[in-house]
């Protein structure tokens, strides 16, 4: 299991969302729920907002998608024991410049596919040893493999909120 030096404690919701499972076994399993759970969304759902300034559910797919492009490349970078500190990234700023809304389903997903087997391949080639390296992203400490475990509990996290508050 993850040592609590490996990652910022702002992540450890998230963590312990994808806790208890082997890492690429839990990047299969979310996954799958999630693929099943964007699948099943209405296309006059994918524009609702449950309250004024929270994002709509289109909004919440492109973020999971450049969260997980982002901890992918930090554990890339980590794994190859690059030095450099890497900088946060502003969700809201990311967002805003992406155009989702002019987006279809079919092209949120086809990208969500494609960025979840990219992710699947690039953990599935860290060693063991390259898995426990641990680099600085945002001012703290951050391991290969708690890159991957917060893929993993991000988007648990956001499949969550979107059952209790957008259905």
């Amino acid at each position: 299991m993850l040592e609590t030096n490996e990652y910022n404690a702002y992540y450890g919701n998230y963590i312990s969302l994808s806790k208890n499972v082997k890492l690429l076994d839990g990047l299969e399993s979310s996954f799958d729920k999630t693929l099943e759970l964007f699948e099943s969304i209405t296309a006059d759902k994918l524009s609702y907002r449950y309250a004024d300034g929270k994002w709509t559910i289109k909004e919440i797919i492109q973020h999971i998608i450049d969260t997980e492009r982002v901890f992918c490349y930090r554990a890339l970078c980590f794994a190859r024991k690059d030095k450099v500190e890497l900088p946060g990234f502003n969700q809201d700023d990311y967002l805003a410049n992406s155009e989702v809304s002019s987006r279809s389903k079919d092209e949120l997903l086809a990208e969500y596919k494609a960025v979840r087997a990219a992710t699947r391949v690039l953990f599935g080639s860290f060693t063991n040893t390259m898995m426990l390296q641990i680099g600085v992203a945002s001012n703290s400490p951050l391991s290969v493999r708690a890159a991957g475990y917060i893929i993993i509990g991000h988007e648990t996290h956001h499949c969550n909120i979107i059952k209790e508050r957008y259905f």
